[in-house]
């Protein structure tokens, strides 16, 4: 797959997220998982030639690599728009401010992981891509607390 197209792919994510799904949340950990998946796909198997088929390992990894960076740039992105944001307002929310700069961080964290995996092919690598994104992934699927209808609020 070349970059336009997968800078179409996630153009039509952002654009049909909502009418998928009523929760982005869901959406969002559902595709951090189909990452997570086919890249312990490829760790588990890179040194089965069998598992190939004569199909380029190397560029299925660098593929589904591409795949990863295309989810964690729409996090990315919109963690730095929210917190431009933040910044601008007078009243700042210190745990949204916190949180966005944290996905910031693992998002840069990602980026230079993919990069030196695709330099040296060290798939074992792999390891704390899929831990992050399983684990976003748990985080995104966990409900926020409402409150009950006719509860009193302390």
């Amino acid at each position: 797959m070349n970059n336009k197209s997968y800078a179409d792919a996630a153009g039509a994510y952002g654009k049909n997220a909502h009418n998928l799904s009523r929760d982005q949340r869901e959406v969002e950990a559902r595709v951090l998982v189909k990452s997570a998946d086919a890249l312990e796909d490829i760790k588990t198997n890179w040194s089965d030639d069998g598992k190939w088929q004569g199909l380029d390992k190397k560029e299925i990894l660098s593929d589904c690599l591409l795949y990863n960076r295309s989810i964690w740039l729409l996090f990315y992105d919109a963690a730095i728009e929210k917190q431009e944001a933040i910044e601008h307002q007078d009243t700042q929310d210190k745990q949204a401010k916190t949180l966005r700069s944290n996905i910031i961080n693992l998002a840069n964290f990602i980026f230079k992981r993919e990069m030196d995996i695709l330099r040296t092919q060290d798939v074992s690598m792999l390891e704390s891509i899929i831990t992050i994104n399983r684990e976003i992934s748990a985080g995104l699927m966990v409900r926020p607390n409402k409150p009950k209808a006719g509860a009193l609020k302390p």
